[in-house]
């Protein structure tokens, strides 16, 4: 059986919970993703940020001109956003299983952790590329 084991992205990138907003922004950015898990300064899984979490703090109508989302990409910490104890997956889950989590739960990721320790993600793209890699016509070589 295909496990969550067989698809995950290993080692993924992480943001320290005292991390700035624009250092998450910045991070998403260049590496292109769209959610990080959150770690404490001991390792442990504090959470996980999104892009949406992101978009939502700086759209709030709390905020009211746009020139304070800078004052806010340098002063809120990830902690104030993320969402804190997120539903996990181990990497013996069945991939089935974590693909309909992401689907029921619309989230574009979850950590992998054993013991508590995070071991890695598994998003949507992962079950995409998968597919995509195992779902190719067959192509025929024409002499």
């Amino acid at each position: 059986m295909l496990t969550v084991n067989d698809l995950m992205t290993l080692d993924p990138f992480t943001v320290f919970e005292t991390a700035t907003l624009r250092e998450v922004q910045t991070l998403m950015r260049v590496e292109g993703y769209r959610q990080l898990p959150v770690v404490t300064e001991s390792g442990e899984l504090a959470g996980i940020v999104t892009d949406r979490d992101l978009r939502l703090a700086l759209n709030s109508p709390m905020l009211g001109e746009k020139w304070m989302n800078e004052t806010v990409l340098d002063n809120v910490r990830v902690n104030n956003v993320m969402t804190s104890n997120p539903i996990c997956v181990t990497p013996d889950t069945p991939a089935y299983e974590a693909a309909e989590m992401l689907g029921v739960y619309k989230f574009g990721g979850m950590p992998v952790v054993d013991n508590g320790v995070l071991l890695g993600i598994i998003s949507v793209t992962d079950f995409l590329e998968f597919f995509a890699e195992n779902h190719k016509p067959e192509t025929i070589e024409v002499a």
